[in-house]
């Protein structure tokens, strides 16, 4: 097969992997800042602790996070089924990847929420700040620039959990490389698609680099 027939394929796969990476990063990444936030916030000793919610979303990040996606994709299959009405496809793909970012990227807010100086949340609370407003406008806010890479992290992640959503027909350029790559031993194809994500991944993480850098010169 040549080029002037794999061209409209790429294109669409191309297409493909965009909309998964976009909507997952936007639903896991709002999920995951509830789930981090949380997470931070209900711990011992800290603005709303709750030994129980802090408890049970630490448990569900610690099975679910250390689970291999390609795993997780189809173990999840009839719970994809139910809320999807399918499991193959673009839509199907994004379900599980939102899931799993989700849970990714909420340890990694928690992370960095974490490490702000307690020092300053003190002397918000000295000032009869509400807990919210503690959260939202002081530890959100000097945790943003680390948050920011945090999230770039997630969006490599996100992208190689789209390639590896092809193997089981989730489409987009894993499905291609593997296709019209791998099983066709073109490995044209697969170099190529190998670079148009490393270009892809490359150009994340140097916006993400920009982006940290000046909230932290701010």
């Amino acid at each position: 097969m040549d080029w002037t027939t794999l061209l409209p394929q790429l294109g669409t796969a191309f297409r493909q992997t965009v909309i998964m990476v976009v909507i997952t990063l936007f639903a896991g990444g709002i999920g995951g800042l509830i789930i981090g936030t949380a997470l931070y916030a209900t711990r011992p000793g800290n603005l709303a602790q709750n030994k129980i919610i802090f408890t049970i979303l630490n448990v569900v990040v610690n099975i679910v996070r250390p689970i291999p996606f390609i795993i997780f994709i189809t173990a999840i299959g009839p719970l994809t089924l139910a809320a999807i009405g399918t499991t193959i496809g673009v839509r199907a793909a994004v379900f599980p990847m939102s899931l799993m970012a989700a849970v990714a990227i909420g340890r990694i807010v928690e992370q960095n929420l974490v490490a702000v100086d307690p020092g300053v949340v003190e002397a918000a609370r000295s000032m009869g700040a509400s807990r919210l407003r503690i959260l939202f406008s002081v530890v959100i806010p000097e945790a943003l620039a680390p948050l920011i890479l945090g999230y770039t992290f997630m969006f490599i992640g996100i992208v190689d959990m789209s390639a590896m959503a092809g193997y089981i027909g989730g489409g987009g350029l894993g499905d291609f490389a593997i296709t019209y790559g791998y099983q066709q031993f073109n490995w044209a194809v697969t170099w190529v698609t190998v670079l148009i994500m490393i270009v892809i991944v490359q150009g994340a993480q140097l916006l993400g680099n920009v982006l940290a850098k000046k909230v932290l010169h701010r």
